[in-house]
Protein backbone atom coordinates (compact mmCIF):
# COMPACT_ATOMS: atom_id res chain seq x y z
CA UNK A 1 0.00 0.00 0.00
CA UNK A 2 1.26 3.44 -0.94
CA UNK A 3 1.00 6.66 1.05
CA UNK A 4 -1.00 8.44 -1.64
CA UNK A 5 -0.63 11.91 -0.11
CA UNK A 6 3.16 11.66 -0.01
CA UNK A 7 3.20 10.19 -3.50
CA UNK A 8 0.95 12.98 -4.78
CA UNK A 9 3.26 15.63 -3.31
CA UNK A 10 6.30 13.94 -4.87
CA UNK A 11 4.57 13.83 -8.26
CA UNK A 12 3.53 17.50 -8.05
CA UNK A 13 7.06 18.49 -7.07
CA UNK A 14 8.51 16.52 -9.98
CA UNK A 15 5.99 17.97 -12.44
CA UNK A 16 6.95 21.47 -11.36
CA UNK A 17 10.33 20.81 -13.04
CA UNK A 18 8.73 20.20 -16.45
CA UNK A 19 9.03 23.52 -18.26
CA UNK A 20 7.05 24.66 -21.29
CA UNK A 21 9.82 26.08 -23.51
CA UNK A 22 7.47 28.60 -25.12
CA UNK A 23 6.49 30.26 -21.85
CA UNK A 24 9.31 29.34 -19.49
CA UNK A 25 6.68 28.32 -16.92
CA UNK A 26 6.26 24.87 -15.43
CA UNK A 27 3.30 22.69 -16.39
CA UNK A 28 1.79 22.88 -12.90
CA UNK A 29 1.83 26.67 -12.79
CA UNK A 30 0.24 26.66 -16.25
CA UNK A 31 -2.37 24.15 -15.01
CA UNK A 32 -1.73 21.74 -17.87
CA UNK A 33 -2.10 18.67 -15.65
CA UNK A 34 -5.60 18.08 -14.29
CA UNK A 35 -7.57 15.53 -12.28
CA UNK A 36 -4.53 13.81 -10.77
CA UNK A 37 -5.56 10.63 -8.97
CA UNK A 38 -3.49 7.88 -7.41
CA UNK A 39 -4.83 4.48 -6.52
CA UNK A 40 -3.68 2.32 -3.62
CA UNK A 41 -1.32 0.41 -5.87
CA UNK A 42 0.55 3.50 -7.04
CA UNK A 43 -1.07 3.85 -10.46
CA UNK A 44 -1.41 7.51 -11.39
CA UNK A 45 -4.24 8.79 -13.59
CA UNK A 46 -4.41 12.33 -14.92
CA UNK A 47 -5.29 14.52 -17.86
CA UNK A 48 -2.93 16.70 -19.85
CA UNK A 49 -4.53 19.76 -21.43
CA UNK A 50 -2.13 21.56 -23.78
CA UNK A 51 -2.19 25.34 -23.59
CA UNK A 52 -4.09 25.53 -26.87
CA UNK A 53 -5.89 23.07 -29.16
CA UNK A 54 -3.12 23.57 -31.73
CA UNK A 55 -0.19 23.56 -29.28
CA UNK A 56 2.95 22.76 -31.33
CA UNK A 57 4.66 21.30 -28.25
CA UNK A 58 1.85 18.98 -27.11
CA UNK A 59 3.67 15.77 -28.04
CA UNK A 60 6.97 16.73 -26.43
CA UNK A 61 5.25 18.09 -23.32
CA UNK A 62 3.12 14.94 -22.97
CA UNK A 63 6.25 12.79 -23.19
CA UNK A 64 8.09 14.99 -20.68
CA UNK A 65 5.17 14.88 -18.25
CA UNK A 66 4.88 11.11 -18.61
CA UNK A 67 8.62 10.71 -18.08
CA UNK A 68 8.62 12.93 -15.00
CA UNK A 69 5.79 10.99 -13.37
CA UNK A 70 7.49 7.68 -14.17
CA UNK A 71 10.63 8.79 -12.32
CA UNK A 72 8.83 9.25 -9.00
CA UNK A 73 9.48 6.44 -6.52
CA UNK A 74 6.26 4.64 -5.74
CA UNK A 75 4.62 5.15 -9.13
CA UNK A 76 3.82 1.70 -10.49
CA UNK A 77 2.06 2.83 -13.64
CA UNK A 78 0.22 5.72 -15.18
CA UNK A 79 -2.67 6.55 -17.41
CA UNK A 80 -2.43 9.89 -19.15
CA UNK A 81 -5.32 11.25 -21.18
CA UNK A 82 -4.79 14.20 -23.50
CA UNK A 83 -7.79 16.52 -23.69
CA UNK A 84 -8.55 19.80 -25.45
CA UNK A 85 -6.08 19.15 -28.27
CA UNK A 86 -6.95 18.83 -31.94
CA UNK A 87 -4.95 15.59 -32.28
CA UNK A 88 -5.77 14.22 -28.83
CA UNK A 89 -6.96 10.84 -30.09
CA UNK A 90 -3.76 10.28 -32.04
CA UNK A 91 -1.58 11.41 -29.13
CA UNK A 92 -3.51 9.23 -26.67
CA UNK A 93 -2.98 6.23 -28.96
CA UNK A 94 0.76 6.94 -29.14
CA UNK A 95 1.02 7.28 -25.35
CA UNK A 96 -0.88 4.03 -24.83
CA UNK A 97 1.36 2.19 -27.29
CA UNK A 98 4.40 3.56 -25.45
CA UNK A 99 2.97 2.35 -22.14
CA UNK A 100 2.21 -1.08 -23.62
CA UNK A 101 5.77 -1.35 -24.96
CA UNK A 102 7.27 -0.46 -21.58
CA UNK A 103 5.02 -2.99 -19.83
CA UNK A 104 6.12 -5.68 -22.28
CA UNK A 105 9.79 -4.80 -21.74
CA UNK A 106 9.38 -5.01 -17.95
CA UNK A 107 7.67 -8.39 -18.21
CA UNK A 108 10.32 -9.83 -20.53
Amino acid sequence: MTDRNALREAILTRLSTVIDPETGADVMRMRLVENLEIDEGGIVRYEFRPSSPLCPLAVSLALSIRGAVAEVDGVTGQEIKVVGYIRAEELNTMLQELADTRETERGA
